[in-house]
């Protein structure tokens, strides 16, 4: 199967195989073994070739991303990021490919991810392939969101973010295996689960999630820390509200 997101990094420079070979340092036959085979090049190459491309390393070879083990701290670490925003929405869309048995997304609003094309044809995909899929959205009208709220600095727009992501998971609602509960509770993380693999996106006071770190991490035997961030999923859907439509908010107007 072919790398399209390459072969398009290359068309949007009007670039050919040849011109990137030598920007890396390679034969061209490599880069064309990498676009239409796929090929996942050495790290060193792919850095060198995505930085020339304008690219992100993990955009163009999502297979890279996920092999950046950090085992002196702990096995069940994958990666970390500095901040939410050094990964590209590809990034939470891979994840949520490769999905087979649940798919968990425990947020606020989380309305960076609803105006994602590919995101949206993820899900209508692994709903129609029978994954279940659960969306745990802040409460508008409850305490915690409005905390955060005025904790981030956007007073009251926290709950219109909420409302507006919901009316953007419209499409969403009565799809089979999909899930909606509105929460009341205080996140000190936004988690994307995937199966054995969740990306863990910490909060901090003052600043939007998208400046905080990311944890990327995988369930592995004798390991804990997945877990715990599972569980903490688990608590908060127990106690949170289902819904049934983007506008089933408890009496607001939505």
């Amino acid at each position: 199967m072919p790398n399209e997101r390459l072969r398009a990094a290359l068309a949007a420079r009007g670039w050919t195989y040849t011109m990137l070979a030598n920007v890396v340092g390679i034969d061209p036959k490599s880069v064309e073994r990498w676009v239409n085979l796929d090929r996942t090049p050495r790290r060193t190459a792919a850095t060198v070739a995505a930085d020339a491309l304008g690219e992100s390393i993990h955009v163009l070879w999502p297979a890279l991303r996920q092999a950046r083990p950090a085992p002196v701290v702990s096995p069940e670490l994958v990666a970390f990021y500095e901040r939410r925003s050094d990964l590209p929405v590809s990034a939470f869309v891979d994840l949520m490919m490769q999905a087979k048995e649940r798919i968990d997304v425990l947020v606020y609003s989380g309305f960076w991810l609803t105006e994602d094309a590919a995101f949206h044809r993820v899900v209508k995909e692994k709903s129609a392939g029978g994954v279940p899929i659960r969306f745990l959205m802040g409460d508008p009208a409850s305490d915690a969101v409005a905390v955060r709220g005025a904790d981030e600095g956007i007073g009251p727009a926290l709950a219109g973010k909420i409302q507006n992501a919901l009316i953007n998971y419209a499409p969403f609602f009565g799809l089979p295996g999909v899930e909606f509960r509105l929460h009341g509770t205080t996140l000190y993380n936004s988690i994307y689960r995937a199966d054995d693999e969740m990306l863990a996106n910490g909060h901090l006071y003052g600043v939007g999630a998208f400046m905080a770190p990311v944890l990327h991490l995988q369930r592995v035997p004798g390991g804990g820390m997945f877990d715990s961030y599972a569980e903490s999923i688990e608590r908060v859907w127990e106690s949170a509200r289902p819904i049934s439509s983007p506008t089933d908010l408890g009496g607001l107007q939505a």
